[in-house]
């Protein structure tokens, strides 16, 4: 008897053992924190947080991660970045989360970038596209998700090399970190040929309004206008180029601003013909995803979920990815939920396929390199819907 039960008490510390845990996460639950723009300027990107909830939600319903149920704490900053500060300190200090998830907005995270990597914290899968992100030597606990902005710019620098390399471009971009990063890629991009830039106009994200903008990009007669900017104000530079009646041959707007619901339809699906844009992700507006298993099982979880967002916001499609992705990285995590344990998961996956990404776009990382998605497919509004052209671009500086 004495023997059994010391075999019992041995296999009990084994299991035992086996399960590590840092704050945040117990044997019922895993406490992850977001911060996301529910109000203010970028209040369109409010979709992105609701669809991880949503996400989170359903995987609740079906029994949890490894029988933990998620706890999703997410919070508004109104696009503010001191706002933001406050409330990751909230959600790390009083919340005690486990991790930072899909933070959104390049200068939010960069207010908190540093305080999170001090706390030793993950901040992962940053919702920003800065290059800033994929630096695992000097900020091991912080990695993006998306396409970072330079890899997008030098996409349609190859572009407009390719079909009008001599043709005068007018860039429009939004005064931080994004709009700096995409503006750097695309200059990188051109090469020696950034010469054929006539104008690099800056907006405050605070300005109601970047008509005033769009009106000096005009009087410069470009062939080319490439707005980088975010959801509000790309639909009223789409809209103001309409109203002016300004045909130049071609307008390009950044990926985070290329929703049909929130970008294309407000600016006028008039003004918007023509546009091209590049993506990584299924346009659930698309015939051609109709009975893509991918986009049935999205529309099924925002169905039931999020009924109240329109399964066409792409913002929702976004933060519906992202969190599958999350899900992925905590199931490899399996009863080792440390911090650390965290970050060397989400830091080894390879070719990751997911259904609401484009086919041959794949999330994949290393200990080095801390960029989850590299590639984009370019496409162009057409009546009331995105048509994508070209093959998948690699968006990396030595990409094909």
């Amino acid at each position: 008897m004495l023997l059994a039960a010391t075999l019992a008490v041995t296999a009990s510390n084994a299991a035992l053992a086996q399960k590590k845990y840092d704050t945040g996460a117990s044997d019922t639950e895993i406490k992850i924190g977001n911060i996301v723009p529910y109000s203010g300027p970028a209040s369109a990107y409010g979709a992105v947080g609701k669809a991880m909830g949503a996400v989170f939600r359903k995987v609740n319903d079906d029994g949890g991660i490894n029988g933990r149920r998620i706890n999703f704490i997410s919070y508004d900053d109104a696009y503010s970045p001191p706002k933001a500060v406050e409330q990751a300190r909230k959600l790390i200090e009083s919340d005690e989360v486990l991790l930072l998830f899909g933070t959104l907005g390049t200068a939010s995270n960069s207010a908190i970038h540093k305080y999170a990597n001090a706390k030793k914290v993950p901040q992962l899968f940053v919702a920003s596209g800065a290059t800033k992100w994929n630096d695992p030597t000097n900020f091991p606990w912080t990695m993006g998700w998306q396409p970072n902005y330079q890899s997008e710019g030098r996409i349609y620098a190859k572009y407009l090399l390719k079909q009008q390399p001599d043709a005068k471009i007018a860039v429009m971009y939004q005064n931080d970190d994004m709009g700096k990063d995409y503006l750097k890629g695309l200059k990188d991009g051109l090469g020696v040929k950034s010469s054929n830039l006539v104008a690099e106009e800056s907006y405050e994200v605070a300005e109601p309004t970047v008509d005033n903008h769009v009106v000096r990009l005009k009087s410069l007669n470009p062939d080319i206008v490439v707005f980088f900017t975010t959801p509000k104000f790309g639909a009223q530079a789409i809209k103001k180029v309409g109203e002016m009646n300004w045909k130049p041959v071609n307008i390009i707007v950044a990926n985070v601003s290329a929703s049909t619901a929130t970008v294309m339809r407000p600016a006028g699906l008039e003004n918007s013909q023509g546009v091209i844009s590049a993506a990584y992700a299924k346009d659930v507006s698309d015939p051609q995803w109709a009975t893509d298993p991918g986009m049935i099982a999205y529309r099924e979880v925002l169905a039931k979920y999020l009924p109240e967002i329109n399964p066409a916001d792409q913002s929702a499609l976004t933060g519906y990815n992202m969190a599958q992705t999350m899900v992925e990285v905590l199931k490899r995590c399996g009863d080792n939920l440390t911090r650390a344990n965290i970050m060397k998961q989400a830091s080894s996956i390879k070719n990751l396929e997911q259904g609401g990404l484009l086919p041959g776009v794949k999330v994949s990382t290393t200990a080095t390199d801390f960029s989850p998605l590299e590639q984009l497919n370019l496409m162009r509004f057409e009546g009331e819907r995105w048509q994508l052209f070209g093959d998948v671009i690699d968006g990396r500086a030595n990409g094909g």
